[in-house]
């Protein structure tokens, strides 16, 4: 089996293109395994204590399932099918119950603990001291010192949330895709820009249909909401998108409530008052009061911007009462209105070759790498591609990863960056990013909105977070960092993508090859922080109510939870929300995974402050000041979770960072 298995032994170029579903069960279950042993000849070591047979053997001990774990995961992200899903699910609980028992297995407890009374633990310093110090955390907070019964109730959970979140993500993949919307009269598609226009027809002929299809796509779906004529379709396809997931066969309304009380129940058990301070105690914020306070704060200073906002649209609207399907639409009008500017002016300037062509050669003149595509490498899909990384100044091979930027059906949503393998010191790491940009028209290359490169330069900067990492513990390497520090390498990046020198390198009409003529640069850059306001507090509205529902929402008190959150989201929407809005229910950041952004969200406002603040060195030494970038690199980049966060922000920017910068950025506050 062990040759036959590709998941059994993977290379750096990994065999995608042999992985199929009959691998699955048989390889994580020999994983498990082979990793069970290595664990228990870690708890049952004789000898002497020493870093070696106990902190590096368990920082190692799970890697080849870890690898083969990802790799099994990634494909049900991006190319599952019925046989594949039923394999993936077959192992999660298996895989989450043995990962749960690491940290409650006593013996390794004990072992651990011995080690940290040795002599040379007591000496150590930098990342190994580091090291040790979290993973007595992570033991504790994993339930190490609870009596048996409490472990054995603490593994229970962990594999339920593994199958319920395994579960509600399947859900919000179906029931997005079990929506179309075909239209057969062109003049119903008035509004529309001619590359949506064409999208929907190319969507409808892949089906084999004739007229124009619409999906629950986000290229699709945003194109409708900003700019159709037809106030019915735009609410046809907003309703369809706020009540994914709420009807069966992909119904998660039960799987919620569930999934929140597992984690109250999770965090009671362990000595917390609830889920937030569980999931927080090992991040900058430390607190969900201490998150939420920081919430507050910047709704306080927002409030009055949104009001006018609003005001403004409502107006502008000939005062006609909104509904969350006009927002969008209105909002794009104004926009041009106001700035004689529209998002598809710029359309034809961002191919999504030149954009990566562009953010590559940024890179190198920011950080002194050289990025180079590898042909012939397998991959999952035809249109993924291959890349390697190197030091530009030495030649080293520091990382490769992968990207994958169009919507499938048989592909989850949105964007996002995932680790392969995390090298050994003096060997690459390897990642990918994905996204699901506006896909290539006929002959026409890919062209994607401002908004799409954004999210590419912000997928980028969490690849570089692990392709550039120099931290030698698997554990503290790359992107393992705490959550609400996570996203500074990712959100700098995007500041890029609003300076003329860095657009001037990819920014090229794709059939001119001419730049963003000047006047449209500066209408672009006015319209910047247009609705600022409302941005800024639908982000705080998510962030809010992720908090809410774990520090507070009990069901037996507060009755249905989609109801209970839409309350909660009311007063930071500018329309009402209908009814039946049910976001809660599709919002995979928040139940995706046992624990992913749970009482995270307030990570991204977080981070925004961190990469708001970060730009300003950039701003005053040079957007492609290389001594800055390599100041960047080394302090952010290169460090992991190696030390302190705040300690390497104050690295970075000698101090610690100014709160007010994200609202001078926003155009919320006036420069101090």
């Amino acid at each position: 089996m062990s040759q036959a298995n590709p998941l059994l032994s993977i290379p750096f170029a990994i065999p995608f293109d042999q992985i199929r579903a009959e691998h699955v069960e048989p390889a994580i279950a020999q994983l498990i395994a082979e990793a069970r042993e290595r664990i228990e000849a870690i708890a049952a070591w004789e000898g002497p204590r020493t870093y070696e047979n106990t902190m590096y053997a368990l920082d190692h001990a799970t890697e080849p399932l870890d690898v083969a774990f990802g790799v099994v995961r990634h494909l049900e992200s991006v190319a599952t099918y019925p046989e594949f899903r039923e394999a993936h699910n077959a192992v999660m609980g298996p895989a989450s119950e043995f990962y749960s028992s690491i940290r409650l297995h006593g013996g390794l407890w004990a072992a651990v603990k011995a080690y940290a009374e040795t002599e040379e633990a007591k000496g150590l310093s930098g990342v190994r001291a580091r090291h040790l110090e979290k993973t007595m955390v992570a033991f504790r907070l994993s339930g190490a010192d609870l009596d048996e019964a409490g472990k054995a109730r603490s593994a229970e959970i962990d594999v339920e949330l593994t199958q319920l979140t395994t579960k509600f993500s399947e859900n919000v993949l179906d029931s997005t895709n079990s929506f179309e919307l075909l239209i057969s009269e062109e003049t119903r598609l008035a509004g529309l820009p001619p590359s949506a226009v064409a999208a929907a027809r190319q969507s409808a002929e892949q089906k084999g249909l004739a007229g124009w299809r619409f999906t629950l796509q986000a290229p699709s779906y945003m194109a409708v909401l900003t700019y159709m004529d037809d106030r019915g379709v735009r609410e046809k396809l907003y309703r369809a998108y706020a009540t994914r997931a709420v009807a069966a066969p992909n119904d998660n309304r039960e799987i919620l409530p569930r999934i929140l009380a597992l984690r109250k129940e999770k965090a009671r058990l362990l000595g917390f008052a609830h889920f937030a301070d569980l999931a927080l105690v090992d991040r900058m914020a430390k607190t969900g009061a201490a998150a939420e306070a920081f919430l507050t704060d910047l709704q306080a200073k927002t409030e009055a911007f949104f009001a006018k906002e609003n005001e403004q649209l409502r107006e502008f609207a000939g005062g006609m009462a909104l509904e969350p399907w006009d927002m969008g639409y209105y909002a794009e009008k104004l926009r041009v209105a106001l700035y004689d500017f529209d998002e598809e002016q710029l359309r034809p300037y961002f191919s999504l070759s030149g954009a990566m062509a562009g953010m590559f050669t940024l890179t190198e003149r920011l950080f002194g790498i050289r990025v180079a595509e590898r042909k012939g490498v397998p991959a999952w899909d035809g249109e993924a591609r291959f890349f390697d990384i190197f030091d530009a100044a030495g030649g080293e091979h520091l990382a490769s990863f992968y990207s994958d930027m169009y919507p499938r059906e048989n592909k989850r949503g949105g964007a996002w960056m995932d680790a392969f393998l995390t090298g050994a010191p003096g060997a690459p790491h390897l990642g990918l990013i994905c996204g699901n940009l506006t896909p290539p028209i006929g002959d026409q290359p890919a062209l994607l909105t401002h908004r799409d490169v954004e999210t590419l330069f912000h997928e980028f900067g969490h690849l570089l977070h692990h392709a550039l990492t120099r931290v030698p513990v698997r554990d503290l390497a790359g992107t393992s960092v705490p959550w609400d520090f996570v996203e500074l390498p990712s959100q700098i990046m995007e500041n890029w993508c609003w300076e003329r020198e860095a657009l001037d390198l990819f920014a090229k009409h794709h059939e001119t090859g001419e730049p963003i003529p000047e006047e449209l640069f500066a209408k672009m850059k006015r319209a910047r922080t247009f609705r600022a306001a409302n941005a800024q507090m639908r982000q705080l509205s998510f962030a809010f109510v992720d908090l809410a529902l774990h520090m507070r929402y009990d069901e037996a008190t507060d009755g249905d939870v989609i109801a209970w959150s839409r309350a909660l989201l009311q007063p930071f929407s500018a329309a009402t929300l209908p009814a039946d809005h049910a976001m809660i229910a599709s919002f995979t950041h928040l139940f995706a995974n046992p624990v992913g952004y749970a009482a995270g969200y307030y990570s991204y406002k977080w981070a925004e402050v961190l990469d708001a603040d970060a730009f300003s060195r950039f701003r005053k030494e040079g957007v492609f000041n290389a001594e800055t970038g390599r100041a960047f690199r080394e302090c952010i980049l290169a460090k992991g979770d190696s030390e302190d966060p705040a300690e390497l922000y104050r690295q970075f920017m000698g101090r610690d960072p100014d709160p007010n910068a994200l609202l001078v950025r926003s155009g919320l506050a006036s420069v101090s």
